[in-house]
């Protein structure tokens, strides 16, 4: 699975480990996410997101990214039918 964490998390200049903190996973974890090797839980895709949306968006809502922003199926990762 493909990710925008990696350049998200940049943006809002956010360590991985602030980040795993924050979702309750480790550094390692996050690092796994953004390379590729580590495919995660709908619970911790959501959790992921949110924390981005809180921290480049704030209250604007409106603006906010869907998991389907940050976490990027194809067909390898069994997203097709």
């Amino acid at each position: 699975m493909k990710t925008n964490i990696k350049s998200l998390r940049r943006e809002i200049k956010v360590s991985q480990q602030v980040l795993g903190e924050a979702v309750g996973v480790t550094r390692q974890t996050i690092n796994a996410l953004e390379n590729g090797r580590y495919n995660p839980s709908l619970l911790l895709a959501y959790k992921i997101t949110q924390f981005l949306n809180e921290q480049y968006y704030e209250d604007n809502i409106e603006e906010y990214y869907n998991i389907e922003d940050v976490f990027i199926m194809d067909d390898e990762d069994g997203g097709g039918i």
